[in-house]
């Protein structure tokens, strides 16, 4: 069965064959704006939830996990995401305030990971971000924190059909 399923993964496609060039010598200074140029033409290829990406923490053993969310916005705060302070993400972070995103567009052959400082927004934020919750009932939570991950690296990967794949990495300080 191992072997079967082997071969049954390796005969898959990696990437569309019809993917787009990127040149990192035309790429913005300014990495936001580029991926908000990914992001439109994720969202023009029809990509579904092209806000998601996977959150990377450490727990106090040193273990990765990494989990599904949402971006909630982008700004000079920086890369924003919510979740409730008593989940393990939100315990890892008090830990550990350091992690790592990525968003994946398979269609487009394209990733963006970004890495940095995670800090919590303002009770204010939080509640707003709670109230504007597809499934908000008025209610409050006091327990939900609206995050801002505040990069040090973001690197942008474009597939190739050829097997060159393009990475171009942005460093930023502290």
């Amino acid at each position: 069965m191992s072997e079967a399923f082997r071969r049954r993964l390796r005969a898959l496609p990696d990437f569309p064959s019809d993917l787009a060039v990127f040149d990192p010598a035309i790429a913005p200074d300014d990495p936001t704006l580029l991926f908000k140029e990914w992001f439109e033409d994720a969202l023009a290829a029809g990509v579904p939830q092209p806000h998601a990406f996977s959150l990377a923490t450490v727990g106090p053993d040193g273990m990765p996990s990494s989990r599904m969310l949402i971006l909630k916005n982008l700004d000079a705060d920086g890369w924003q995401f919510a979740s409730a302070r008593t989940s393990r993400k939100g315990r890892e972070l008090v830990g550990n305030p350091r992690a790592a995103m990525n968003f994946y567009w398979s269609a487009l052959g394209r990733q963006v990971r970004v890495l940095g400082t995670v800090v919590e927004l303002s009770a204010e934020a939080s509640a707003r971000d709670w109230a504007e919750r597809p499934a908000a009932d008025g209610g409050a939570n006091p327990a939900w924190q609206l995050y801002s991950l505040r990069p040090v690296e973001i690197e942008f990967w474009q597939a190739s059909p050829d097997g060159d794949h393009v990475r171009h990495r942005y460093a930023l300080p502290a």
